[in-house]
């Protein structure tokens, strides 16, 4: 073996095949061009004869110096160290295109296309949004519904809510009602909102009130006057916060629970949802 203590060349081959370039083209290789026909080593990899890994095989310890050699002796931790994208197209050889065996550390944000599974805990600093997330006994854990803003009265800080949920397409309205006995609800309830649905919370305001329910649709609620009256002046006395819940009637009634192994198995029409997969 010859040892070639330094050569500086425009472009080395490696192997037969000048895989390159076209044969019996014009070279236009960029200048340091290495082309290796494979397997190319680097380190110490301890692959012997034919049994290599990889066409690319790579360690982080690197080989022995000889004797009276006076160059540095390479000390790394890393084999790789890309300063730079990098992009991997997977094929069928095996069966991950990216197959990592001990701790990894992401910095900056991940999107995954697809499906995410677990068979241990995932600890999220920040938020997991879309897609879905799988536990190793199947169950998918799909993203909170949240929005994150600045804090309003703290420097500094930022502020994060959650969506509510239920095994309904549920509406609210809620505010006060002073001086009246008659909440009207949105014009647009009339359209929306299944009035069979309907459900109303009251509660008092200062004082004691009988409040009571007269009657209800998806347009108004009535509260029972009653006591709640100045008969001198005829004034309406009622004073009192309301919740007024109600479910959506301009599309299919959710249902819940349902058999199945996916979200394709769902018995009504998928259409009308927007779902994590």
């Amino acid at each position: 073996m010859a040892n070639l203590p330094r050569q500086q060349v425009d472009k080395i081959v490696v192997g037969t095949f000048d895989t390159s370039q076209e044969i019996d083209t014009k070279d236009q290789s960029p200048t340091g061009t290495l082309v290796a026909n494979g397997p190319v080593v680097f380190g110490n990899v301890k692959e012997f004869g034919n049994d290599y890994k990889a066409e690319l095989n790579i360690s982080s310890d690197s080989c022995e110096q000889i004797p009276f050699d006076q160059q540095p002796k390479l000390d790394v931790k890393l084999a790789l160290n890309s300063d730079g994208n990098v992009k991997i197209n997977g094929d069928t050889k095996t069966a991950f295109a990216f197959d990592v065996t001990g701790d990894t550390l992401l910095t900056g944000n991940e999107h995954i296309t697809g499906k995410v599974t677990t068979d241990s805990t995932i600890n999220a600093v920040g938020n997991i949004n879309g897609g879905s997330v799988t536990d190793s006994g199947g169950n998918t854990l799909s993203a909170k519904k949240d929005f994150d803003i600045i804090h309003p009265t703290k420097e500094g800080w930022r502020l994060r809510h959650v969506c509510l949920e239920g095994p309904e397409a549920g509406v609210y309205y809620r505010g006060r009602l002073k001086g009246s006995n008659i909440i009207e609800l949105p014009s647009y309830w009339k359209g929306l909102v299944d009035e069979n649905t309907i459900t109303v919370q009251l509660q008092s305001i200062g004082k004691h009130q009988n409040l009571v329910i007269e009657s209800f649709n998806n347009e108004y609620v009535v509260i029972e006057i009653g006591a709640n009256q100045n008969f001198l002046t005829n004034e309406i006395l009622i004073d009192c916060f309301y919740h007024v819940y109600g479910e959506r009637k301009d599309g299919e009634k959710l249902i819940p629970e349902y058999k199945g192994t996916s979200i394709d198995d769902y018995p009504g029409d998928n259409s009308q949802y927007t779902h994590n997969k």
